[in-house]
């Protein structure tokens, strides 16, 4: 079963949270706002924040400049999964992707279905991993947000978590390229 090793350092990973809406601002941005608490409750450090219009190109080219961003570890939009013509975020998360990482949507529904039922099914929620960084792709709501942080992403984010987690293979996430 997984557990936090105390004997283990915490390691704080730097993070940047992307709202995706054609209606949101700052101040009424509560899914951000929801992971920028619970960023920080962690330990963790928000590098960015930012909200863009649900737009496949610009939320690919956000994606992109964090990826090769030195200062971020990992990125986590909320907004725009869901089923209707504007919700493209999961494929400009996709676009950027160099592996996904399959089981995050499905532990995602799993935790959804807890909460919501069968409504669960309307997510599109991934992650993946483009030039050494973590993606998650999270909806749009504030329940939403706290249950993929507070089930998945607080875990698979602390370094201490065993058996493993996502922050351990960090270095690694990119040794293909350091191959000759």
């Amino acid at each position: 079963m997984s557990r936090i090793d105390e004997t283990i350092d915490f390691i704080p990973v730097r993070i940047a949270v992307l709202t995706v809406s054609d209606t949101r601002g700052l101040a009424d941005d509560r899914s951000g706002d929801v992971l920028v608490d619970r960023i920080a409750q962690a330990g963790h450090i928000l590098a960015y924040r930012m909200i863009v219009q649900d737009e496949r190109a610009q939320i690919s080219e956000q994606l992109r400049a964090w990826c090769a961003d030195a200062n971020v570890d990992v990125i986590i939009s909320t907004g725009g999964t869901g089923l209707t013509g504007r919700d493209v975020t999961v494929e400009a998360h996709r676009d950027v992707y160099e592996k996904e990482i399959d089981a995050f949507g499905t532990i995602f529904t799993i935790v959804s279905m807890q909460k919501i039922g069968t409504s669960a099914v309307q997510s599109r929620a991934t992650a993946g991993v483009a030039l050494g960084t973590y993606l998650f792709a999270l909806p749009g709501s504030p329940g939403a947000c706290k249950d993929a942080w507070d089930e998945i992403l607080i875990k698979q984010l602390d370094y201490r978590h065993k058996p493993c987690n996502f922050v351990e293979i960090m270095p690694r996430l990119d040794e293909h390229k350091r191959r000759k």
